[in-house]
Order: C-alpha cells, then structure tokens, then sequence
C-alpha cells in the first residue's frame, strides 16, 4: 500500500488567459459582504476564472444550487477542453505570496492522503485545528461529487522551526521555471509560482522525511522508510501527527467524506491510485515570518444587542487572562475573561453561542476582521464580538495535547491574505 503523505503530482496552470480575472479569493471570505462578490463579479465580467468554478458563500441562499453546480461542472469542462489550463507532471508548485503588508508568505502547493486526514479528533498524520461545522460540509461534497477539478485554497502547517522544507527553495527560485507572476484583484497583494520537479522535489521530500523523523513524539514502532519518495505514514511527529490544517478544513472535510463514500465501490488496487484519493493543497512552515493568526470574530444577528451582551458578560469566567470586545448599536466595551489557554475561552464563547442559537433562533456569523465585525455589529437587532488572536507558537502543541479547537477559532492572516483560487488538478 502506498503510505505517501504529501507528494508531487499533475498540477493544471492557467494558460493564454488573464490570470488577474483567473484567480478569486477562498468562497468563505466576506460572507456578509456581497457587494465585494459584485465588484469580483464586475471584474472578472464573461472571461475564464475561478469564479465559475465555486459558490461563494454570500450568495448560497440566492442560488439554484442544482443549477448552479450544472455551471460550475461546465465551466471545468470547457476549460479542460478549450486549452486554458496546462499540465505540469509530477510536480509541486512552490509559491511566493506578496501580502498586503508586503511581507512575503512561502508555501508549496503539492497533494495529500486523505487516507491520513481526520477532521474528527483522531489519531492521524493530518489534523484539523479546529472543529468542523457539520452543516457546511453537503454543498461542498455535492460538488465534488460531479467535479472534474479540484482547485485548493486549502492550506496545511508543518512544524519547521529552522526552515529546512520550504525555505530553501527560495534560494533555488531563479533556477526553476516560473509558472505564473501576477498582482491578485482586490489589494490581494502579488503572486508567483515556480515548478519544483525531478530532483528539487526529491529534496524536497528528503528534507521533509528527515522533519519529520526528528518530530517530538514518535509514534511506537515507527520505522523510517529510507528512500521513498514522500513521506510515509511510518515516521514521527506529535504523537503521529505531521501536519495541521490552518485554512479551508471544511474544503479538505469535503473531500475526505466524498472519498470516504467513493472506495466503498472500489477495490484495493482502484482506491491506491484513484485521484480522488489525493487533495491538492498548500503547505505552509508555520513559523513563517509572514503568517500570523487572526482572530475570526463573531456577528450575532436578530437578537436584543443588550440583552445579549448582559447575558454573555455573566456567562463569561471573570478574570483578565483575555479581552473581548464587545460592539452594538449602542456602543462598544470591553470583557475580561479568564481561561488556562486561548482553547479553553474559545470553548467558552461557542458553547454560549450555540446555546443562544438553540433558545432564541438569533444567526451567528463568522467575520474576518475587526473593521468588518464594526460595520455590521451597528445595525439594528445585531452585536459583535471581536475576540483575540492566538500565538503561532501554541499551535501544534494544543492541537497535539488537547485536541482541536472550537470550530471558528482563528484564521490565517487577514480576509485578504487568504489563498486565491489559481492551479486545478484533476479528480475524475
């Protein structure tokens, strides 16, 4: 059986189109600012992107979804057909993302096992870092279903403290071919690509075998597989985990299910070198000098702003360990919470989210960025809370100790930061 964690693979770059127009933010970004969607909508105008192959998320209750899936499964052919998008073999891609800050975030797009992904809690190499909200999984799966591309804004941390995966690469960019080198739409900053292939992916997945041999934890009776290309399942790392996920779980809990569903059909030599067996993602070091964790913060929609920000305050462990901040209509102010770590007050919020849910049919949206929790916390019958950032450092360890947190939890950078749609793979 192949044990191959995270590999090179057919990667589909656009070709003789307008990469500007090609690449769109994640679906789940300004869920409540539909007119950022419209101004996308206005830009990309009847040309090839991205666009056409998604749902953004503030428009799923104004569609047709049967119809819009229809769409979307037509556009991906059209474009396999008509050329647009070219086939790099047997490779990674590794990208250099200029942020709106001007720092540049290093990443290497290649595929996983899903075989080795758990979005439940459980032992695997690949972990989610937060709870998976259930209910936004069947529109994505539906899709997947009838799919013939997969294109990722899915992005997964290894725990890299001196650098020694991704980081060389940036060295070695002026000796491979570029892929792609393009500003993003709306002040998404600046991208390019690089195709790492033949040996450079061979060191690439030597240096990754040799992280993650020297992980914390090994799990008993690892043995490392010398030579293979890829990294085993075999190898070490916090207690077998190798890699967490940071962004687009709910995509990458998709594709998990959807494969889950399909192997039931297939037989052992069928499932081993299906393509829908694999994901196509980014992965990032997480001590990356450009990423941070944003906090993603909490709208509450048709509920008495001061009722509910009473009640919330009493719900609330008094102490000064955190700081919530509280805004409405009305005003803002200030919480101190006290909690043994940033998981454990995450815990606290959802749980009194949920509850109010549950009792009072009042909405809860998840925002990225304060300014946004502002501008939509003023309206009637609404209030925010804009919640704190976790230290990067914490990552790997909670997640490795005490499991995953709240669903919602933090983000990867700010709203713009987050990865836009560009190479495609296969799946079908």
């Amino acid at each position: 059986m192949n044990n191959n964690i995270f590999t090179p693979t057919d990667i589909l770059i656009p070709d003789g189109v307008s990469l500007e127009k090609w690449s769109v933010i994640a679906c789940d970004q300004f869920s409540s600012e539909r007119e950022y969607w419209e101004r996308v909508r206005d830009t990309v105008g009847g040309e090839p992107s991205t666009l056409n192959m998604i749902i953004p998320e503030a428009s799923l209750d104004d569609i047709d979804e049967d119809l819009k899936n229809g769409e979307i499964f037509s556009a991906m052919g059209d474009y396999v057909k008509s050329g647009a998008l070219r086939e790099f073999k047997d490779s990674f891609v590794y990208v250099e993302r200029v942020q709106p800050d001007g720092l540049v975030r290093r990443g290497l797009v290649g595929a996983v096992d899903l075989e080795e992904y758990d979005f439940s809690g459980g032992g695997a190499s690949i972990l989610a870092s937060e709870g998976t909200v259930m209910e936004r999984l069947p529109v994505r799966i539906r899709i997947r279903r009838g799919a013939l591309l997969e294109l990722p804004h899915i992005i997964l941390f290894i725990d890299d403290k001196v650098g020694s995966v991704i980081e060389p690469l940036s060295v070695k960019s002026d000796s491979m071919p570029v892929l792609y080198d393009f500003d993003l739409m709306e002040d998404g900053g600046h991208i390019r690509g690089f195709q790492v292939s033949g040996g450079a992916a061979a060191e690439v997945m030597a240096a990754m075998r040799a992280l993650r041999g020297t992980g914390a934890q090994v799990t008993p009776g690892a043995q490392v597989t010398p030579g293979a290309q890829g990294l085993t399942s075999e190898q070490g790392g916090h207690g077998g985990m190798f890699m967490i996920v940071g962004d687009g779980n709910h995509s990458l809990a998709a594709a998990k299910v959807y494969w889950d569903e399909l192997k039931q059909g297939l037989s052992e030599a069928e499932r081993e070198g299906h393509p829908a067996r694999r994901a196509l993602v980014e992965v990032n070091n997480v001590y990356d000098p450009a990423i941070s964790f944003e906090a993603i913060h909490r709208v509450v929609f048709e509920t008495d702003p001061t009722v509910f920000i009473s009640a919330f305050k009493k719900a609330m462990p008094a102490g000064s360990d955190y700081v919530i901040q509280w805004v409405s209509q009305d005003g803002s102010g200030v919480i101190g919470v006290s909690a043994g770590c940033i998981g454990d007050m995450l815990t606290c919020v959802q749980a009194f989210l949920d509850e109010k849910i549950a009792r009072t049919g009042c909405r809860v949206d998840y925002i990225h960025g304060a300014d946004a929790v502002g501008r939509l916390a003023r309206q009637e019958r609404c209030a925010g809370l804009i919640l704190p950032a976790m230290d990067k450092q914490e990552l790997f360890k909670t997640v490795a100790t005490s499991g995953v947190f709240p669903k919602k939890s933090f983000s990867v950078g700010h709203a713009r930061d987050k990865r836009y749609y560009l190479e495609c793979r296969r799946i079908r």
